[in-house]
């Protein structure tokens, strides 16, 4: 097909422009809506405010391309590559990007709700301020990527990589994390409320007033958190490591600490009203000045532990 250059605001509804070469094409404002793009070369296209809703473009050449405030609602850029492209303010909504490549690509603000972006490569990207609530991220890798105050409630991140990732007041309620990877990531003010982290590495992420409350931890690796005065009321860390952690006035009211592995912990002035510590190893924890008003410590080790009021663990076995 012969490669075609400025096409702005041409109608081009249901189009078959398959292996069509649009490289640097202008096709800002222009109607694509339900358009075959198969394979397409959009190499540095300007399709800007562009309506491409229900474009088929799987495994179209999009990097650098320009899709600010494009309509790509219901679009199929199924292993697209969109490497470097800007997508600020784009309409994706319940578009499919499975395994497509948004390497470093633009998507502040962006409209992601219920989209499926299962495996997809966003490593690097921005998606500051964008709606990913309902989306489905599984095995997404996000490594680097900017989430600040991305809302992400209710959305599906099983197993994805979010190493390092700026997540500042992100709102991850009742989202999904369960096996995913967030080590190293800033989690600052983020909102974790009844969200899923069963088996999620958490090693060395910054957790400075993030909230917890009511969300499933058990299993999860929170070696060396920094989680001073969070609010982790009625979470579930059954089994979670949390080996050297500073919980220093944490609110653990009524949480489920089974088996958890506090070794080294910091809870001193913690409040552990009614919480389950059956099994638990809390071999040189400081718990002083902690309330463990109808806490449960059957079976727990507190080898070395300093007790609520200040003294060591005494007997055999060892208890306050």
């Amino acid at each position: 097909m012969p490669e075609m250059r400025d096409l702005r605001g041409k109608d081009l509804g249901k189009a078959n422009l398959e292996d069509a070469n649009l490289k640097e094409a202008n096709l800002s404002k222009a109607n694509l809506k339900s358009a075959i793009l198969h394979r397409a070369n959009l190499e540095g296209a300007n399709l800007e405010g562009a309506n491409l809703e229900g474009a088929q473009l799987d495994r179209a050449n999009l990097t650098n391309v320009n899709l600010t405030e494009a309509n790509l609602n219901g679009a199929f850029p199924y292993r697209a590559n969109l490497s470097s492209a800007n997508l600020s303010s784009a309409n994706l909504q319940d578009a499919d990007l499975r395994h497509a490549n948004l390497e470093g690509a633009n998507l502040e603000g962006a409209n992601l709700s219920s989209a499926t972006i299962e495996g997809a490569q966003l490593i690097g990207a921005n998606l500051e301020g964008a709606n990913l609530e309902g989306a489905e991220l599984d095995h997404a890798i996000l490594a680097g990527a900017n989430l600040t105050t991305a809302d992400l409630n209710g959305a599906d991140l099983t197993g994805a990589n979010l190493e390092r990732a700026k997540m500042v007041c992100v709102n991850l309620t009742g989202a999904n994390l369960g096996g995913a990877n967030l080590t190293e990531a800033q989690l600052f003010e983020a909102e974790l409320t009844g969200a899923d982290l069963r088996g999620a590495n958490l090693t060395d992420a910054e957790l400075t007033a993030t909230h917890f409350s009511n969300a499933d931890l058990r299993g999860a690796n929170l070696a060396r958190a920094d989680l001073p005065a969070r609010d982790l009321r009625g979470a579930n860390l059954g089994k979670a490591d949390l080996t050297a952690a500073n919980l220093r006035q944490a609110d653990l009211t009524a949480a489920n600490l089974r088996q958890a592995n506090l070794t080294g912990a910091n809870l001193s002035s913690t409040n552990l009203t009614g919480a389950n510590l059956t099994g638990a190893n809390l071999r040189v924890v400081n718990l002083t000045g902690a309330n463990v008003t109808g806490a449960n410590l059957t079976g727990a080790n507190l080898r070395r532990a300093t007790c609520p009021s200040g003294y060591k663990a005494t007997g055999n076995p060892p208890h306050c």
